[in-house]
This record gives C-alpha cells, sequence and structure tokens, in this order.
C-alpha cells in the first residue's frame, strides 16, 4: 500500500507522542520533500524538529519529479506537493486535513483520510483509546467542531 502524507498529521500525531500508529496501519508513509522542510521549520515545535531531523525507517522521503497545476496554487506547499507526489506514485491513499486540499485531491480521483480517521482506525485496531486521543488532540491546539468528535465516538 502506498501512502503519502502531508505535514499537519504528522505533526500532530508527534505532538500527542501516536505516531507509531503510522507504520502500524500503513508499513510505510511517503512525503514529498516539501513537507519534510516544512517539519523541520523553525517554527515546527522542537519534538517535530528533532524528530524529522532522524526519520524513522518507514518514512520515505521523496523529491517531485511533476509541476504544478494551476487549480493547486491556492493551497500550501505540502498540501500541493503531496497531493501531486500521491498521483505520481499512484498512491492508494494520501493523508490531508485541510478542507480545499481534500476536496480538490477528491477531485483528482484521489482516496483521501484525515487525522481523525487514522485515529478512529487505530482505536478499532486497539492501538489507543480514541476519547482519550481526541482529548490531547484539544490539548495541543487541534480543533474540530465538537459534534464531530462526538459522532465519531458514538459510530462504529
Amino acid at each position: 500500500m502506498i501512502v503519502v502524507s502531508d505535514t499537519s498529521p504528522i505533526c500532530y500525531l508527534l505532538l500527542i507522542n501516536q505516531i507509531e500508529i503510522l507504520p502500524v496501519l500503513y508499513n510505510v508513509v511517503t512525503i514529498p520533500q516539501t513537507v519534510a522542510d516544512e517539519l523541520s521549520a523553525s517554527e515546527s515545535p522542537p519534538v517535530v524538529k528533532r524528530w524529522i531531523t532522524h526519520p524513522p525507517n518507514w518514512l520515505q522521503i521523496q523529491l517531485l519529479k511533476t509541476s504544478q497545476g494551476i487549480e493547486l496554487e491556492k493551497l500550501d506547499p505540502g498540501e500541493r506537493e503531496a497531493i501531486l507526489l500521491a498521483e505520481e506514485l499512484k498512491a492508494n491513499l494520501v493523508i490531508l486535513d485541510d478542507k480545499a486540499a481534500r476536496r480538490i485531491a477528491l477531485k483528482r480521483g484521489l482516496r483521501i483520510i484525515g487525522l481523525l480517521g487514522i485515529l478512529k482506525d487505530a482505536a478499532r485496531s486497539g492501538l489507543l483509546n480514541l476519547e482519550i486521543t481526541f482529548e490531547q488532540l484539544r490539548e495541543v491546539g487541534f480543533w474540530v467542531a465538537p459534534s464531530l468528535l462526538e459522532r465519531l465516538l458514538t459510530d462504529d
């Protein structure tokens, strides 16, 4: 399975100490070089900068071969390149949280999942407690509509 990720899901998983669910769920995750650059940027939290300095074996960092399309210009560089890399690699899944990026990725025929979907899958696999993890996300500044969290907690 080929999985490509944008910056923010990796960042939040690091902030709540749940990054290891990615290799358990997907074995390997690929990010474009731009996402690696965003993770190591000066404004990134220290835990994120330390982690990307010595990335784990399950994380592949790839340079993009294709150029961007006009439709993608309104997206942040990490989101744009994650979509382009997913297309280039014919990825099975692309991890995106930004609403505009998700809409464009879907329109381009990509299968998407967001951070909350990953956490829901991890909870189903017994890797974490969803309620506790959602609380940890709120504590590190991740905002999501309370009604969506409630729905995710009661859905099965």
